[in-house]
């Protein structure tokens, strides 16, 4: 690789790092909730007591309750993999084309 590319990638790994480490590092009595709960609590609190949701969840619907926490991790982790391999086959086919020669 070039001098500069190895750079810049040094640079990015070390802003990472620091985006990871730093903020329990200097805010060690925050609390570090998903916005799904946050979400739901500032709704009760600008729509009042009296706030119903438009439309219960399909899944919890279709199985007359709430999914267990794992169950929600292992959807998540569903999700997140299945873009991953979105973005991974649009790289490849963006790579592919490229390298094609031009007839």
């Amino acid at each position: 690789m070039k001098k500069k590319t190895v750079l810049t990638v040094i640079v990015l790994v070390i802003i990472a790092g620091a985006i990871f480490f730093l903020p329990p590092i200097f805010l060690p009595d925050a609390e570090w909730e998903g916005s799904d709960d946050g979400g739901a609590g500032m709704v009760e609190e600008i729509a009042g007591e009296g706030f119903e949701p438009w439309f219960e969840p399909v899944i919890e619907t279709a199985i007359g309750g709430e999914l267990s926490e794992e169950a929600e991790t292992w959807l998540f982790v569903l999700q997140g993999t299945i873009g991953v391999l979105i973005l991974v086959f649009g790289f490849i086919a963006l790579n592919k084309r490229r390298k094609l020669p031009e007839s």
